[in-house]
């Protein structure tokens, strides 16, 4: 965070000092909001939450080296309060960013959003220094933390954006202003709380409404990428994604597979392993790109940060080699752990639509040529009147790509798994409905054999990663491992 005083603070988030000595005692370290993570110099937000109360930790968190406490009340160490703390860390968020000047980029998306800005920002590094969004903290209080993350050197800040309705990214916007908008694909995650595609288009494509006007004469990026009006980096392979160039006065900058494309991946194949391998064709260049990812899904992801990239002044041969080296930088993603004995762990359980799933299966079934494939899925959340089908989709999917044996985890919806793969074909066993992941975790134990390949995915709320924790340390006990996630 940029340093600033604690009545500078005050006078920014409109808030009323209390107990504070020396108004002039400045903010130098991060912006926290757990009292375990207080570094010297933080300014610690307290919110109280379900289980706890991070008022009742002030006292603490200032002993801990915290300079001040933001706050709803007093709380008897020195404390900015205000009516709302969200609200405050949004406006904090916003002056900062207009105080550095840094190149914000930001993105949204059905699925794909956590990879594809994780991609970005390992792009990005190689032009400059670069903050972006942990995991997938990209709500009303996950971004502003992330914004203040950034520091005087900072040159880009990648930031993810979600939404649970329409409005959500128009505030997202307003805290942190992009200069670079990315929509990646609208699909139906949270449909049942938008009420369909259409209103999940609508909120997503605030993000592009929010973008300033293109720069005159339709002036591109450059080394520095600063300066030239706003930008709408769009899935050209989308069509309600392609129709948000209507919705802006920024340039369009289309990304995906498309002849028009303006950044395009040509000659896709996976690899034996299941990795992604295309010829990335950009306005200024071309260049191959073998992926460390897996899953065809991902060249979608990496089209949208070469796009980016591009944009920012990043020769075409460099984003290539680049987007070869990158990684995974979030947990649960498509995490890939080899066993000692040759099983194979998908470990893509931190959270799962039916696009996702549909995605994680493909690559099951390419990671998987020639060996025995296990798709361990749950519950598929918030997707309303249209759960039966989407779960029953899947479970036919399943049995179309040849998995081997799909064990459907959990209540109804893994039910609907179940009974879409033994109507699609004629399984028997191949399929099976199992309680919970304890009772999958028995079932796997006893079955894998050297060189399966078991893919993992659910819902967060499922909580389905102890499956796959449980698979990769093999000598840890059900309980334990279920104790460690709640």
């Amino acid at each position: 965070m940029i340093p600033l005083s604690l009545a500078d603070i005050a006078a920014v988030v409109d808030g009323q000092q209390s107990d504070i000595p020396d108004p002039d005692a400045r903010v130098t370290g991060p912006v926290v909001i757990d009292s375990r993570k207080v570094a010297e110099g933080s300014l610690f937000a307290a919110f109280a939450g379900e289980r706890a109360d991070g008022h009742d930790f002030a006292r603490s968190a200032v002993g801990d080296g915290a300079v001040a406490v933001l706050a709803t009340r007093p709380v008897g160490v020195p404390a900015i309060v205000v009516d709302d703390v969200t609200r405050a860390l949004g406006a904090l968020a916003r002056h900062a960013v207009e105080r550095l000047g840094t190149q914000v980029v930001a993105l949204t998306g059905s699925a794909g959003k956590t990879s594809t800005k994780d991609l970005i920002a390992q792009l990005l590094e190689h032009l400059g220094p670069t903050v972006w969004t942990p995991g997938s903290l990209n709500n009303e209080i996950g971004l502003p933390l992330t914004a203040l993350r950034a520091e005087a050197g900072t040159r880009h800040l990648v930031l993810e954006m979600g939404a649970r309705g329409v409005g959500h990214i128009r505030y997202l916007t307003e805290l942190t202003p992009p200069r670079i908008g990315v929509v990646l694909n609208v699909g139906t995650a949270h449909i049942g709380e938008f009420g369909g595609r259409e209103q999940i288009a609508l909120a997503k494509g605030e993000l592009v409404e929010a973008l300033p006007p293109a720069a005159p004469d339709g002036e591109g990026g450059g080394p520095d990428g600063g300066g030239r009006g706003g930008v709408a980096v769009l899935n050209a392979d989308d069509p309600l994604v392609r129709a948000m160039s209507e919705r802006t006065s920024a340039r369009v900058l289309l990304f995906g597979e498309a002849e028009d494309a303006h950044v395009r991946a040509e000659n896709v194949r996976l690899t034996d392993q299941g990795r992604p391998t295309f010829t990335l064709r950009t306005p200024t260049g071309c260049g191959d790109v073998t992926m460390r990812l897996y899953g065809e899904h991902h060249v979608s992801n990496a089209l949208a940060a070469a796009a980016v990239a591009h944009e920012l002044g990043m020769p075409a041969g460099d984003i290539a080699t680049a987007l070869s080296a990158a990684s995974t930088l979030s947990r649960w993603r498509m995490e890939v752990t080899e066993r000692a004995d040759g099983v194979t762990v998908v470990n893509d359980a931190y959270n799962a639509n039916p696009e996702s799933t549909r995605a994680a299966l493909r690559a099951l079934a390419a990671m998987g040529r020639g060996r025995r494939t296990w798709a361990v899925l749950g519950e598929m959340a918030e997707l309303g009147d249209e759960s039966l089908a989407e779960h029953d989709a899947v479970g036919r999917l399943a049995v179309r790509l040849n998995v081997s044996k799909l064990v459907a985890v959990g209540g109804q919806e893994a039910v609907w798994l179940d009974m879409g793969a033994k109507n699609e074909g004629s399984w028997g066993e191949e399929s099976v409905h199992v309680s919970d992941a304890e009772a999958a975790v028995e079932l796997l134990r006893s079955e894998l054999r050297p060189g399966d390949v078991v893919l993992v995915k659910a819902s967060r709320s499922v909580g389905l990663e102890r499956v796959a924790d449980a698979l990769v340390e093999p000598g840890t006990d059900e309980g334990e491992v279920a104790a460690r996630w709640v």
